[in-house]
């Protein structure tokens, strides 16, 4: 397993690394954090709670760590999208205001930020882009993307995660004249765009895969997964998701980012919409359909791929769902459990970190092909709403997001 997941790692992050990245769910926005020595067992009431932060703002976004500092998005007033700086102390470093929140529906901050070489990209609710300076909280720039650039938001708001390449940040707009830009990181000018394929812009971010010496973004719009050159925009393939939206909920809502391993790329997107298994051509100019699974249509809690097994959640409706273990290679499912519901999933170390959105109990797991095995639980006590924000893992600490709080717990061995 340690060597299946080192030569992940490798594939599909070395520029990443060098680049200094830190960013939604960890090394390629894949559900895994790079974190060893953890403990193997919690006690009954869960891990040590080292800090409680009320105060955050209301967010479904998830938290990332750099050196020492805390980094959260959330709405703290009005209709204002805020990211925040604070320290493990819980104090406040700064905050500050970077655009429209969405307030259609399910009024939360939704943008986890990104951070590259001392800067903070995070988007608004409503599209707006913006460069933040990690240390002060300055504003570097700040671009309209959506509304310069003609994009089209999907039902329930712009909820990506900046994806950061070599001199640029991207953007998916969606839309008739677009599917995405990249900005410049130094001043927001545009640097390249991609044409439109149809479709307003989804829910899911975008990921960077490194395949046969050129950088492929890998974006989903509500009617596509798309190809695209990294160094010049142009589209290399795409392949109708729309297709599989049979049910009478969700017809063009893609949720997830991609998983990429091996020449193959995994999507799921909840509604039984079914699991899509794609393999890539040789020359990385097409790709045709490897198999199709019906139990692991994960909702939005994300999916995570350890020693070639996929693991995530199951939707049955929106209110409830399961979790399932599917084979990469075969598609067979391992297995298909009901444990309190449905909701995000991580991997650190070897082992499973489920989150339940619907009255926060997370679950400890050993991954197994046989049946889920929970080795501990507990259950997150503040907070209100439901739990969509995805945990994370940074220097042996778990960090969980409701709400307007934010815990933090000591899960290091030590």
């Amino acid at each position: 397993m340690k060597i299946m997941i080192t030569i992940f790692f490798f594939l599909i992050s070395t520029t990443l690394f060098a680049q200094n990245i830190v960013e939604f769910r960890g090394t390629n926005r894949s559900g895994q954090y790079n974190e060893t020595g953890l403990l193997k067992q919690w006690s009954k009431s869960g891990p040590k709670l080292l800090l409680k932060i009320e105060g955050v703002g209301k967010g479904y976004s998830q938290p990332i760590y750099v050196d020492g500092k805390i980094f959260i998005s959330g709405i703290k007033e009005d209709t204002t999208d805020i990211l925040s700086a604070y320290n493990l102390k819980g104090e406040m470093l700064w905050e500050t205001p970077y655009g429209r929140s969405w307030t259609a529906s399910y009024i939360d901050s939704r943008s986890t930020p990104t951070f590259e070489n001392g800067n903070l990209y995070v988007a608004s609710g409503t599209g707006q882009m913006n460069c933040i300076d990690a240390k002060s909280g300055e504003v570097i720039w700040h671009v309209d993307a959506s509304k310069k650039y003609h994009g089209e938001i999907f039902k329930h708001g712009d909820a990506e995660c900046p994806l950061v390449i070599k001199n640029a940040v991207l953007y998916t707009t969606g839309g008739e004249e677009n599917t995405m830009v990249a900005l410049s990181k130094t001043d927001g000018s545009l640097v390249w765009k991609a044409k439109s394929l149809g479709g307003a812009k989804s829910y899911a971010s975008p990921v960077l895969i490194h395949y046969k010496g050129k950088d492929i973004i890998l974006a989903q719009t509500s009617e596509n997964l798309i190809a695209i050159n990294a160094d010049n925009g142009e589209i290399i393939w795409s392949y109708d998701l729309k297709q599989y939206h049979k049910h009478k909920l969700g017809v063009g809502a893609q949720t997830n980012p991609p998983l990429f391993f091996n020449n193959e790329i995994f999507v799921a997107s909840g509604y039984e919409h079914p699991g899509i298994m794609l393999s890539l051509s040789d020359d990385g100019k097409s790709v045709q359909l490897k198999w199709l699974n019906y139990t692991i249509d994960t909702h939005h809690g994300g999916v995570v791929l350890v020693d070639g097994n996929i693991y995530g959640s199951t939707w049955d409706n929106n209110a409830h769902g399961k979790w399932a273990s599917v084979n990469w290679e075969t598609g067979k499912t391992n297995w298909e459990t009901a444990w309190k519901n449905k909701g995000s999933i991580i991997s650190a170390d070897g082992l499973l970190y489920l989150f339940e959105e619907k009255r926060g109990n997370v679950a400890l797991l050993e991954p197994s092909t046989d049946s889920l095995k929970i080795i501990s639980t507990y259950k997150i006590e503040f907070g209100t709403g439901p739990y969509w924000a995805h945990p994370s893992i940074y220097d042996g600490k778990f960090f969980i997001r409701h709400g307007d709080f934010l815990m933090i717990y000591n899960i290091k061995d030590d």
